[in-house]
């Protein structure tokens, strides 16, 4: 899909179509046809005139997530038309309150749709959208600072969708040693570096916990290591994702409903891919390293057991409890191997890591969890600009109780039923080392991460939760 801006006003250039976004009905061109047939500009609200050629959809306020949702709406829409163009006004004079780019994501991520495995694939019809550099009252944006503005909207929506592909993608096509092989091809593609740890490198790195949890599948765990390094980077940041491949539950096993969906399980990982695509892209002046823990979490003679204790890298025993709880036990080890391998001036992980969170939070909102206020309020503000979801949850030291283990140095789940997204986070935390524990921030994306029905500029399945809300952030570092 081919999108441009031009000088002219949006009368004076050629398309099939336009596209109007109505805050209200005062006003508008087609105000007497529209009241006629009842819009009322509501948000998402769409009312179509043939006889002009023209789309209206509602927007219920000036603000960018509003119109991100309205331009996913209007290519949805379009999407059940024949027309090859349409072409729109700029809302926001030199992207000041950024809608400019949300209108631009919400295009890309609402023409996002995953038919890999149907019969009869959807060819999109939309090629091109043009866009005026002009609003309605022709005052006018500088297109070259709008063109800027473009590319990086393009680059954080398509690494969106790239990242919603890896997740919905199934768990016979894509098994941890395949994970490496697409990360590989990033590394190539995007001027990475990569290494990847089989599991005889994860042994000798002695990453036992993270090898017990993938020992009965029948494809072998890998840990996956990319890094882009600018010259003179502005800060060193290491992002680490959870990426089970496929989640059974292990011998701990799921209810037959609760593991249709697992291939979700590996959001995490696929977040920070990416993450380290849209960063090398974007050329940002900040060395990231993305490491993704790549398991199979199943059920066979060789498989982990409650009543295990595993030896994580850090020589910290852990009593298993419940090998459904396995995604915090890649993830220790991941971190060890972070915080061992590299300096970093912050520290992020990202996981599908407990119901819990989704009973806190919801199905929309993304869980923080850190000792840092200062980090999860410039994260939340983020997630703010790019209209991402998320909730802090705070620890507690009284909870901190709840993963005593009578026999080893820690329990892999809690002893009570209630805060088991922040027990989740505070057993990781066991394994961030006392000078990054200001560094360190926990996402847990178990509830936007994949969802089975369509939500705003969201389809059915992988949303790329983390993603642009890292980027953004990223991209702020001074």
């Amino acid at each position: 899909m081919k999108i441009s801006i031009t000088d002219k006003h949006v009368y004076d250039i050629q398309s099939e179509l336009t596209v109007i976004f109505a805050l209200d009905t005062k006003e508008l061109l087609h105000e007497g046809i529209l009241k006629e047939l009842g819009f009322k500009a509501s948000q998402d609200e769409i009312c179509y005139i043939s006889e002009f050629k023209t789309l209206y959809v509602g927007v219920e306020a000036n603000e960018h997530d509003l119109f991100r949702s309205a331009a996913a709406t209007a290519i949805k829409t379009l999407s059940k038309f024949k027309y090859t163009s349409l072409k729109l006004a700029q809302y926001d004079i030199n992207n000041k309150d950024g809608i400019f780019s949300a209108i631009v994501e919400g295009f890309i991520l609402g023409a996002y749709t995953f038919d890999t495995y149907k019969s009869e694939k959807s060819e999109p019809t939309m090629c091109e959208i043009n866009f005026s550099s002009r609003n309605i009252e022709d005052e006018a944006s500088t297109v070259s600072e709008l063109e800027d503005i473009l590319l990086r909207a393009k680059i954080l929506a398509i690494a969106t969708n790239y990242t919603r592909e890896l997740v919905n993608t199934t768990p016979e096509d894509l098994f941890p040693l395949k994970l490496a092989h697409i990360a590989k091809d990033l590394a190539t593609k995007n001027n990475l570096e990569c290494k990847i740890l089989d599991e005889a490198a994860l042994k000798d790195e002695n990453m036992n916990a993270m090898l017990d949890v993938g020992r009965a599948s029948r494809h072998e765990s890998q840990l996956i290591h990319l890094s882009y390094k600018p010259k003179n980077p502005k800060a060193v940041v290491s992002l680490i994702g959870k990426g089970l491949t496929y989640d059974s539950g292990g011998l701990s096993l799921k209810p037959a409903s609760s593991m249709v969906s697992m291939k979700l399980d590996k959001s995490g990982g696929c977040a920070v891919l990416g993450i380290m695509k849209a960063v090398s892209e974007l050329n940002l002046p900040i060395e990231v390293h993305g490491i993704i823990g790549a398991v199979e979490n199943m059920i066979g003679g060789d498989a982990y057991k409650p009543d295990d204790v595993l030896i994580a890298k850090n020589g910290m025993s852990i009593e298993v409890r419940n090998t459904d709880a396995e995604g915090r036990l890649v993830l220790a080890d991941c971190l060890c191997y972070a915080q061992e391998k590299v300096k970093a001036d912050y520290i992020f992980d990202y996981a599908t890591l407990t119901g819990a969170c989704v009973v806190a939070l919801g199905h929309y909102t993304t869980g923080l969890m850190g000792h840092s206020t200062k980090l999860k309020h410039s994260m939340s503000r983020s997630a703010n600009n790019t209209g991402e979801l998320v909730g802090s949850l705070p620890f507690n030291r009284f909870l901190k109780k709840q993963l005593k283990s009578e026999v080893a140095d820690i329990s892999n789940i809690s002893n009570k039923p209630y805060g088991g997204a922040i027990t989740a986070a505070m057993f990781l935390d066991n394994f961030i080392e006392k000078e990054n524990k200001n560094k360190w921030m926990h996402f847990d994306i178990a509830g936007p991460a994949y969802v089975e029905s369509a939500w705003g500029y969201n389809p059915y399945g992988g949303s790329g939760a983390g993603v642009r809300m890292t980027v953004d952030w990223l991209s702020n570092i001074k």
